[in-house]
């Protein structure tokens, strides 16, 4: 498996744990930067979800200070779910019930521990189907209708 991974200075905290952490669990990392200088987020969201939606990189983790910016910049993206988490549950479910494609995380707002949990806990979960996947094609719906 490649993830990539990529932030900006609110995220940097917890990238050096998470890369670790997948090193470890024999996962390839694609490191899309920053080293902890001040960026703007949405270029380093741009770089991983551009990896993930042509498939050079089978999932993507995109870190700023709340997860929500790089998040929204990610999602722009054809073929991309990017997933704001806040706790082990929202991990669980967006890869549960979305299969979310790629997670993000706040450095501002979530310990080094808490975050890699939330990602090994992202990585664990296997995408539900059912019920989940007729919904996660209505969300492929509207994204073929407004992505030309």
């Amino acid at each position: 498996m490649k993830i990539a991974i990529g932030c900006d200075h609110g995220g940097f905290v917890l990238k050096p744990a998470i890369v670790d952490t997948l090193k470890k669990r024999g996962i390839e990392v694609i490191d899309c930067g920053c080293q902890g200088e001040s960026v703007d987020y949405p270029d380093y969201a741009l770089k991983v979800a551009e990896l993930v939606s042509s498939g050079q990189a089978d999932k993507g983790i995109v870190l700023c200070g709340t997860g929500i910016g790089i998040s929204i910049a990610a999602n722009k993206v054809k073929g991309i779910r990017a997933a704001v988490c806040h706790d082990e549950f929202t991990a669980q479910m967006c890869a549960e019930h979305n299969n979310a494609n790629i997670i993000a995380l706040g450095g501002r707002v979530l310990s080094v521990e808490k975050a890699v949990k939330m990602v090994e806990i992202w990585l664990d979960t296997e995408f539900g189907g059912g019920r989940h996947a007729g919904r996660v094609d209505k969300i492929t719906a509207i994204e073929n209708k407004y992505f030309k």
